[in-house]
């Protein structure tokens, strides 16, 4: 496999020697850079169209590559745009600091996808290739999305294929969802905590989140029948399965509670099932919470990205009635449609064994890894509380009183512990503070040393309040 290690080292060089030499100069040739770089072709290759791409080199076919011109620029005065801007619309609310977490180094607990290790790359790479062979895999797809892919959602589902729609990953679906249901001033109730994706969508829509907090069981049918009545909202956002942050399911008695509250509301349900196969070997997942409904109130989305990899954007909503039309006119709006090579990849992937086979793995790698963070923090941190995951990739930690949540996070940074401030998963005034742990990007042999570290950063570091390190 080609290690992007060797390519970044082949880019230093040749930048060293673009940066010694002058323009118009032309490089040696590809098979002299493989002798005097000691690699092979397919990385020289990679690492000067890289090169090309910034701009650093140029090539001349027939002749060679070639040093290019360098182009300097002035920064210009861009202070009038704080004027002409004015106050900003959108409003991230931690989504942004917790996907640039992904990148940090150090043992990654922070992590809100699957590690290389468990991702399908190798069975991602087949399939594209395949996909990129079809005859019409450069067309426009229907806007609604391939029909043999909505196919199979309904079928993993068990819905209407005419009640499903494919779009560009959850928070695309999620955007376009609120958007179509909701004006600009109106209230709507999350189940909390909850992902910060989606509260970014809701301030960024303009809508006010409200919180109706959960407990091991889910949502708490007591507090979303009061803040239906206080607010008069008609939208409920929920992760009914394996919820972000604390790997929750909601409970089997409450489902129809829920519901039946939401209908007395005349209330919509967004129900995101981000984590439909993230469940833990050898578990029985529920099954969406649209199946209990009949009245098309519930509207679901499931996102292909956590299971396969991040860069596959791949998702559907399943709705029924005008509600449906107003979100695919919302979409048409956005994007117009998702990408019909995109589209085929993940047909030929999921049609094949390549599918059953990324589940188990999966779902054995979580319940190994979820099972070492549990046995790890309940030893390591005996005064923090928390509810084990039932599936997912993360859990939820409360930490002891006079902890600082901040304070907590920029010392296990300093350890070399990357861990989720709890503050972006939640709405307004917190009792105590959170950490969000993520067993993704972690093996399980390294969950001990990692909440060793993290254990000592509690226990060293100051309590009082420290400077936002976000």
């Amino acid at each position: 496999m080609l290690n992007d290690s060797s390519v970044d080292r082949v880019v230093d060089e040749l930048q060293q020697l673009a940066d010694a030499g002058t323009v118009g100069q032309r490089l040696p040739s590809t098979r002299a850079l493989q002798a005097r770089l000691g690699v092979g072709p397919v990385t020289v290759q990679r690492a000067l169209g890289r090169l090309v791409a910034e701009g650093r080199l140029v090539t001349r076919p027939g002749s060679g590559t070639f040093i290019a011109s360098r182009r300097t620029t002035h920064p210009g005065d861009t202070d009038w745009q704080q004027v002409a801007l004015g106050p900003s619309p959108v409003h991230p609310s931690g989504i942004d600091r917790v996907v640039h977490l992904a990148d940090a180094p150090g043992f990654q607990l922070g992590a809100g996808y699957l590690d290389a290790g468990l991702r399908a790359d190798t069975r991602l790479a087949a399939a594209i290739s395949r996909a990129a062979r079809r005859p019409d895999a450069w067309a426009s797809p229907p806007a609604a999305g391939l029909p043999e892919l909505r196919s199979w959602f309904g079928r993993q589902l068990g819905a209407d294929p005419d009640h499903v729609l494919i779009t560009s990953g959850s928070q695309s679906a999620l955007s376009a969802t609120m958007r179509a249901i909701l004006p600009a001033g109106h209230p709507v109730l999350f189940a909390t905590p909850t992902y910060p994706g989606a509260l970014a969508v809701a301030r960024s829509a303009g809508l006010t989140p409200i919180s109706v907090p959960c407990d091991a069981g889910g949502i708490r049918p007591d507090l979303l029948r009061d803040a239906f009545t206080r607010t008069s909202a008609r939208l409920l956002v929920i992760q009914p399965t394996y919820a972000n942050p604390g790997g929750r399911v909601l409970a089997a008695d409450r489902r129809g509670e829920v519901l039946d509250i939401c209908r007395v509301a005349g209330a919509f349900v967004i129900e995101d099932d981000y984590a439909r196969w993230l469940g833990f070997a050898g578990e029985q997942t529920p099954p969406p919470l649209f199946v209990d409904d009949e009245r098309g109130q519930v509207i679901t989305i499931v996102s292909l990205t956590k299971i396969l990899a991040p860069s596959l954007r791949v998702s559907a909503v399943i709705a029924r009635g005008p509600v449906m039309s107003r979100i695919a006119a919302m979409r048409i709006v956005d994007d117009f449609f998702v990408s019909r090579p995109l589209q085929h990849t993940v047909i030929e992937l999921v049609s094949g064994p390549g599918w059953a086979a990324q589940l188990r793995a999966v779902g054995a790698a979580l319940r190994e890894r979820a099972t070492a963070l549990v046995t790890a923090v309940s030893h390591e941190l005996p005064d923090c509380v928390f509810v084990p995951p039932l599936g997912g990739i993360s859990m939820f930690v409360r930490l002891p009183a006079g902890v600082d949540e901040r304070t907590a996070v920029a010392a296990a940074a300093r350890l070399g512990v990357v861990v989720s401030p709890g503050r972006y998963y939640t709405i307004g005034e917190q009792e105590a503070a959170h950490l969000r742990l993520s067993y993704a990007g972690l093996r399980a042999e390294d969950v001990p040393a990692a909440v060793a570290l993290l254990a000592r950063a509690l226990r060293d570091g100051p309590t009082h309040p420290a400077v936002d390190v976000r």
